[in-house]
């Protein structure tokens, strides 16, 4: 007489494996944090919430061309150490958490572009 084995049903292992790796799914899709409401924007504790339109980003090209035409004031908003490792040269150092202390600072009526990389 034959010993009768048993063994698990291929669709239930299947099945199993499948909830597995929706379980799986699930989790890092519910762990991530929530994405920003301006994507793209990085957030910060010390800024207030101001309009893109406000202040629009200037592009490289436009910011060399401002740079070489010395028709701006390129202020980097790093930290000290950041700053003092390498920077535009004549750029300001006046890190990000200070600039609304310090906007006395900046010339009045002119180009002011920030740069923090």
């Amino acid at each position: 007489m034959r010993n009768p084995q048993r063994t698990f049903p291929l669709p239930l292992l299947l099945v199993g494996v499948g909830f597995i790796i929706l379980g799986i799914a699930a989790y890092v899709l519910l762990a991530r944090p929530a994405p920003s409401a301006k994507a793209g924007l990085p957030t910060s504790t010390f800024l207030p919430d101001y309009p893109e339109t406000q202040y629009p980003r200037v592009s490289l090209p436009d910011a060399l061309a401002a740079y070489n035409a010395k028709s701006a004031t390129f202020v980097d908003v790093r930290g000290k150490d950041a700053y003092d490792v390498q920077h535009i040269p004549g750029a300001l150092s006046i890190p990000l958490s200070d600039l609304a202390s310090r906007l006395s600072e900046l010339p009045k009526n002119a180009w002011i572009i920030t740069y923090c990389t």
